[in-house]
């Protein structure tokens, strides 16, 4: 990697890292909320619709938080059946009311029996020597869909490294919840995973910044791809590798590249 390269990541790490890009990202969900529940809920939300434009992600998710009376987990926690009706109608791209009943459900779920979401996440079978959060989560997809009954469909808008993907969505709040700084736009509200072992996400911006700075050389977006983007931003950082998640993907959103 070259002195330019890095000194570049350096600079918009913290040009992007900022109070300012959070209005326009789908990150300003979770950051309508101070309980942390709501936070995790939200966020989990808010990274799973994240495709297409950003305006359009901000506003279903808002659609999303006044369905759910502008209290999610109260609202998952003590809703009534009939209170679902309203949720019939809610779509966003090909996410439609069979996938929000059931996160509604998995969520109620789960949180009866757990205070935080991380939870789900803290793969049994996890060692010391783990790299990155691969196993966290093939962990999180299998506690995720075993409720009784759960929609097949559904499936495919939470990915899984074992079917290869690179789990765009899921690394991006893993960030939002695990990443800790002063700069006041991710939560770091986790501790039990570690900063070092975050994958970066790769949405289309990023991996073509990456490509053009010289940080992947694999064909096509997977999960080896984000493995292999993340292990040359360990070369700048080992302990904080996504942190120039923001670099590269402001670079991409800006035009910069």
């Amino acid at each position: 990697m070259t002195n330019y390269v890095a000194d570049l990541l350096a600079e918009k790490y913290l040009q992007y890292n900022q109070p300012n890009f959070i209005p326009n990202d789908p990150i300003s969900i979770p950051h309508l909320f101070t309980k942390k529940e709501d936070i995790e809920i939200m966020g989990f939300w808010a990274s799973i619709l994240a495709w297409g434009q950003r305006k359009t992600i901000i506003n279903k998710c808002k659609e999303l938080i006044t369905l759910m009376d502008g209290s999610p987990h109260d609202f998952i926690m003590n809703h009534q059946d009939s209170d679902l009706k309203a949720f019939l109608s809610f779509k966003h791209r090909t996410f439609n009311a069979t996938d929000t009943l059931y996160f509604i459900a998995w969520f109620r779920e789960f949180y009866q029996k757990h205070e935080s979401l991380e939870d789900a996440f803290l793969a049994e079978n996890l060692t010391a020597g783990e790299t990155n959060v691969k196993l966290n989560l093939m962990f999180f997809h299998e506690a995720f869909f075993s409720l009784e009954d759960y929609p097949e469909r559904t499936r495919k808008h939470v990915a899984t490294p074992s079917r290869n993907s690179s789990c765009k969505r899921l690394n991006m709040f893993l960030r939002w919840m695990v990443r800790k700084d002063n700069h006041g736009v991710d939560f770091g509200i986790w501790n039990n995973i570690p900063m070092s072992r975050l994958v970066c996400p790769c949405d289309v911006h990023v991996e073509r910044v990456a490509r053009k700075l010289g940080l992947i050389e694999r064909p096509k977006p997977d999960w080896q791809m984000a493995v292999e983007l993340t292990e040359n931003l360990k070369l700048l950082d080992a302990n904080d590798p996504v942190k120039y998640d923001f670099a590269l993907f402001g670079l991409g959103v800006e035009g910069e590249m």
